[in-house]
């Protein structure tokens, strides 16, 4: 499996989707569209034992609910942004 070279940007976040079949994949994918904007995905097999993997670039700074709320409500007071 190939790692990402380098960090996405601030407030972006690299996603891998897994699943035995493209239709279970592309399901979540859409789940993630509904709550973040997302950049088109990409569709690769996902080895040898068969499946497909999606990858996509979610970003979290252009947020609908409910993903707004819970990321609003989900970070700790205090801490620091910059070392999640």
């Amino acid at each position: 499996m190939q790692q990402p070279t380098e960090a996405p940007r601030e407030g972006h976040a690299d996603v891998r989707i897994v699943a035995t079949s493209p239709e279970v994949a592309r399901r979540v994918a859409e789940v993630l569209r509904r709550c973040f904007a997302t950049t088109e995905q990409r569709s690769y097999p996902a080895g040898a034992g068969g499946g497909t993997r999606l990858e996509l670039v979610v970003d979290t700074t252009r947020t609908a609910e409910p993903a707004r709320s819970w990321l609003e409500t989900s970070r700790s007071p205090g801490k620091d942004r910059g070392s999640e």
